[in-house]
C-alpha cells in the first residue's frame, strides 16, 4: 500500500507543477511608430531576443510561487489526514501520503495561478525591448 501511496503523491505532484509551469507570460506592445514599421513578426523575435538576453544573465524568471504554495499545501494536507486517520483509526502514515498528495497538488495548481514572473525579470526585459524602440503597456 504504501509504494502505491508513494506513487500516487509523485505522479499528483509532477501533474500540479506542469500544470503551474505551463503558464508563461510575455510583454504586450503599444503599437507606436517603431512596432508599426518594423511588423508583428520582428517584434516577436525581439521579444523572444529579450526574454532569452534576461534569462542568460541570470535574473530568475518566476518567484516559485508554485513550489511554494505546493509545499505548503503538502504540509497542511499531511498533518490534516494524519490527525484525521488517527482519529479515525488506521495508518496515520498512509493517511498522511495521502494528505500531502491532495494538499500539495492542491497548493501547487493555486500557486500556478497567482504566479507572477519576478520584477526584475519584467524589469530587464522591458529596458531591453524600450531600448529597441517598442513600448510595453503590460503582461499576459
Amino acid at each position: 500500500m504504501k509504494t502505491r501511496s508513494v506513487k500516487l503523491v509523485i505522479a499528483l505532484l509532477a501533474a500540479g507543477v506542469a500544470a503551474g509551469c505551463a503558464t508563461t507570460q510575455r510583454p504586450v506592445l503599444y503599437p507606436n511608430p517603431h512596432l508599426k514599421r518594423v511588423g508583428d513578426a520582428t517584434a516577436q523575435r525581439d521579444i523572444d531576443d529579450c526574454l532569452r538576453m534576461a534569462e542568460s544573465s541570470g535574473v530568475a524568471k518566476s518567484d516559485n510561487e508554485v513550489l511554494k504554495r505546493g509545499g505548503e499545501g503538502a504540509a497542511i494536507g499531511a498533518a490534516a489526514a494524519g490527525v484525521g486517520t488517527l482519529i479515525r483509526g488506521g495508518s496515520v502514515g498512509e493517511g498522511a501520503v495521502a494528505g500531502a498528495a491532495v494538499g500539495g497538488v492542491a497548493g501547487a495548481v493555486h500557486g500556478a495561478f497567482r504566479s507572477d514572473l519576478n520584477p526584475t525579470y519584467k524589469n530587464f526585459v522591458q529596458r531591453c525591448l524600450r531600448e529597441r524602440g517598442y513600448d510595453v503597456i503590460g503582461w499576459q
